[in-house]
């Protein structure tokens, strides 16, 4: 399996918290920057051609804030350079504040059967503290708008002022409106975004905190039929993300755009940050690619491990030795000491359902 990340690093506002790629104010060179990525798509899929792909997602900034007609024309060069599967999973993030009926209308033209809606909150003071540009009445109106379609909501978690009761109304908020898959997720403060202040005043939840905050709403998602299958993903029977359960079973992707990063032919690379910096590269002819690892197998095998065991899925042993020759047990003589948080059914080992949140402190642990 197979897939292709295009990141669109354009948006209206940047979010307290935003740590990723994405420029606010540049919108008017949302032409010119697509006529770039048009062209790395085009050089990429010479290099993969005959490789087929079976998922593509479209992530930012805030992919709908451009023009619907740039997306559609990055459907059409992609499904003129990459072979996709012809039931590839095509996924598109959207901001509710920046959708509409016409735009959803050419998304689906465009073959985008998926879509990943920010919510964050319903608490609407909450959403104004984090820079967001839309309201949860916004968020109605778009999943109305998605009525019988796939679409995800992103819930976070560790928020100022954040209670049970917030969590439980953004949760319910989400269920009403149709939702089939839910990514929950922390807050996580990086140094250099305006949150990180309040992180450092101490004005965020603690770790403790938000930890009850998650086993609250994984309980409540469970009774409305969310099955967990990632530490912070939880989606209805048959919703799970097949891209992101890509980069979870250690499988390849390519990615296209500023700051994108791709693992192919057991190769790591990454392209510029810089918006500038990358269409100089394309209009000269060159990938902007700034850094450029082979993966060695020690790092390989923790990859292997770390990614299966953030899922509820766990390592499978016979995969591993298919992969490595060896069993990861022994790769990774930690885990007779950690053997408590871990459970095996035939060829699998998980962590326990009940450590699975805490998963970061138990694998840092199993890798020493």
């Amino acid at each position: 399996m197979s897939g292709i990340y295009i990141h669109i690093p354009f948006c209206k506002h940047k979010c307290t918290y935003c740590d990723f790629t994405s420029f606010p104010n540049r919108l008017n060179f949302a032409e010119a920057y697509m006529a770039c990525l048009y062209k790395e798509v085009a050089e990429r899929g010479k290099m993969y051609a005959g490789r087929k792909f079976d998922t593509v997602y479209i992530g930012g900034g805030t992919p709908s804030v451009i023009e619907p007609n740039y997306i559609a024309g990055l459907m059409k060069q992609i499904r003129n350079c990459f072979a996709l599967a012809s039931d590839a999973e095509v996924t598109i993030e959207m901001n509710p504040g920046t959708v509409d009926a016409a735009k959803i209308v050419a998304y689906k033209r465009a073959g985008i059967n998926r879509f990943s809606v920010g919510l964050q909150t319903a608490n609407d003071a909450q959403l104004r503290e984090l820079g967001r540009i839309h309201t949860a009445a916004d968020f109605v109106a778009c999943a109305n708008l998605l009525k019988g379609e796939n679409f995800s909501a992103d819930v976070m978690l560790g928020l100022k002022g954040q209670t049970e009761e917030d969590v439980k109304a953004t949760i319910a908020l989400v269920h009403a409106n149709g939702a089939t898959h839910v990514s929950m997720y922390a807050l996580t403060p990086e140094d250099g975004t305006p949150i990180y202040t309040d992180y450092l005043n101490g004005e965020l939840p603690d770790g403790d905190e938000v930890a009850e905050l998650y086993d609250y709403g994984r309980a409540l998602l469970k009774d409305f039929g969310y099955l967990r299958y990632e530490v912070s993903n939880f989606c209805k029977p048959g919703y799970g993300s097949r891209h992101n359960l890509n980069y979870w079973k250690r499988g390849e992707y390519i990615g296209m755009g500023v700051s994108a990063s791709s693992f192919m032919d057991g190769k790591r690379f990454t392209n510029t940050f810089d918006l500038d910096e990358y269409m100089k590269c394309i209009l000269s002819g060159y990938f902007p690619v700034i850094e450029s690892e082979d993966v060695s197998e020690k790092d390989a095998k923790f990859e292997f491990v770390m990614l299966a065991l953030r899922t509820v899925f766990g390592v499978s042993t016979a995969a591993y030795k298919k992969a490595f020759g060896s069993d990861w047990r022994e790769d990774f003589p930690s885990y007779a000491r950690l053997s408590a948080y871990f459970e095996e059914e035939g060829d699998i080992t998980r962590i326990k359902d009940e450590y699975l949140y805490v998963q970061n402190q138990i694998l840092t642990e199993l890798m020493e």
